[in-house]
């Protein structure tokens, strides 16, 4: 009996298929997809509190060193410890993923250190811009016209926002945007590999690695400095369950139910979900001009993901 290779093959790919057809309940993805972006807003509030304490260099251990420690008590807790064991083929894209989230944590941080919460937050919707680039780049996906004009708009608005305060918010900027680079990187691969890996093990090892990748920075640097008051430890503590861990639970459990596009819709409005919390939690808001020009980036935001869902 001969062994008929593209047999093989097109029967695992008519099971990759059934079990992709299974998986696909758009309510259950698009809850899943809101409870990830309100969770996940929490971080400019809590991080914001936290900086205030820490250096940004050893918030960013503390942080993601919890998360970790979090993630991997879930991964006990739900019965998911023996698929702690990587298929082979997927080890060096999960390396990846946890290397671009250590570089993107401390790149984040370092510009929210500079930033209001709600314009860092208007800033991040850079992210999905950044992503269809890649894609472009790395995949040879064409940008369409429309793609193009709106996010023209979204550099409009960040042009509007920053005009006049460059010197106030440019290196802020800059960081944050390099961190939307790191994140883009960081949600290719969780999307490309959630239907091999269990969100729960996708989310230790992403925070994992990331923990390693971070510390060795502080330690190259000489950055760490723990000797901060106690209500900064707290509230870092929770803000590493709420964003980092809890947050990446539903959002990757988002991707096996629904579209990457129609989740970043969600994912979309964040900024909607920070600006009554940074006003009632820290009393801040963002000047007139970066408001401006932070909902000018939203409507371009709104107007690319909107692209992506007509596709569909």
């Amino acid at each position: 009996m001969s062994f008929n290779t593209e047999t093989l093959y097109n029967q695992i790919s008519k099971q990759m298929k059934s079990d992709i057809h299974i998986h696909r309940n758009p309510l259950k993805g698009f809850f899943y997809a809101l409870a990830g972006a309100v969770l996940l807003s929490t971080n400019y509030i809590t991080a914001k509190y936290g900086l205030k304490g820490f250096n940004p260099e050893t918030f960013s251990l503390v942080w993601t060193s919890a998360a970790a420690v979090y993630s991997f008590v879930i991964v006990l807790a739900t019965g998911h410890r023996r698929q702690l064991t990587l298929p082979p083929h997927t080890i060096n894209r999960i390396i990846l993923m946890g290397i671009a989230t250590g570089a993107g944590m401390i790149l984040s941080w370092s510009g929210l250190a500079l930033l209001d919460p709600t314009f860092s937050s208007f800033l991040w919707r850079f992210y999905p811009v950044i992503t269809i680039i890649l894609s472009a780049i790395v995949l040879g996906e064409r940008l369409t016209v429309k793609e193009l004009a709106s996010a023209s708009v979204m550099l409009l608005g960040g042009l509007i926002s920053v005009i006049g305060e460059w010197h106030i918010v440019g290196t802020g900027t800059v960081l944050t945007l390099l961190a939307c680079l790191a994140a883009s990187v960081q949600m290719l691969i969780a999307k490309m590999k959630v239907t091999e890996i269990h969100p729960n093990i996708l989310v230790f090892y992403r925070v994992g690695i990331a923990t390693l990748v971070i510390a060795l920075w502080v330690f190259i640097t000489g950055k760490a400095d723990f000797n901060v008051e106690t209500s900064y430890w707290l509230v870092t503590f929770l803000g590493a369950f709420l964003g980092p861990c809890a947050s990446f639970l539903m959002t990757f459990r988002a991707y096996r139910y629904w579209d990457l596009s129609r989740s970043t819709l969600v994912l979309t409005a964040q900024p909607l979900f920070v600006l009554p919390m940074a006003y009632l939690a820290l009393g801040e808001l963002p000047s007139e001009r970066e408001l401006t020009g932070g909902f000018v980036i939203l409507i371009g935001a709104f107007w690319l993901a909107w692209i992506h869902i007509s596709k569909k």
